[in-house]
């Protein structure tokens, strides 16, 4: 760690495992056919703009689900696992603000023709655990959160740090927003952006009348 686009690639879980098979077929498209491919392998992409957010259904992000606990949403947020060989116990992740992966998506589009294949990953090189974020969400939103605690679930890494160094060295590119305090604040803002005034849980972060 942090993780090199040349290491060694053995997924742990079918999600990852995927996003390789797919990987290994654009390479062989840009030998075949002469295509010019870039692959941004994204860790952990978080945060929101003022006009866009993040919300799944049903939910499993970290961050999401611990600001739907701290507006009273949700009872409890879970860790799943607190034996891993990390800080605390708990895994440790790479987030990225999604306004930073956009501005890496535009950089890659304005790359010069060429055939082949390039692959870049988007992290920080700066990792945190689960209790680490959930720390930050309860400075950020002024609320404690309730945890409970759940068993490991299969497939998670203990860590996963992405190197941006070669995004960085070939692409100028800077992760210009992706401080974990901005991605839970800027993703507390839409939260409360979107929230209806009738709603008793959420009430009163909404910003007031005059």
């Amino acid at each position: 760690m942090p993780i090199q686009e040349e290491d060694a690639k053995n997924p742990s879980n079918a999600y990852g495992e995927t996003k390789l098979m797919l990987e290994r077929v654009l390479h062989w498209y840009a030998s075949a056919y002469g295509w010019n491919v870039v692959a941004l392998r994204y860790f952990n992409a978080a945060g929101a703009t003022e006009s866009g957010g993040e919300r799944h259904e049903p939910e499993t992000h970290v961050i999401p689900l611990l600001l739907a606990t701290a507006a009273g949403e949700r009872k409890a947020f879970t860790i799943y696992g607190g034996d891993y060989d990390t800080c605390d116990g708990t895994c440790v992740r790479d987030y990225v603000h999604v306004s930073d992966l956009a501005a890496a998506h535009v950089l890659a589009l304005n790359l010069p023709d060429g055939s082949g294949m390039r692959a870049y990953n988007i992290g920080c090189g700066r990792a945190y655990s689960v209790q680490e974020v959930i720390r930050t969400v309860e400075e950020v939103t002024g609320r404690k959160i309730p945890v409970q605690h759940g068993p490991r679930r299969l497939g998670d890494p203990a860590v996963l740090c992405a190197s941006p160094a070669k995004l960085i060295r070939e692409l100028n590119w800077k992760p210009r927003v992706s401080d974990l305090g901005h991605i839970v604040q800027s993703a507390w803002n839409w939260k409360r952006s979107q929230a209806k005034p009738s709603s008793p849980e959420i009430a009163e972060f909404l910003p007031q009348a005059g």
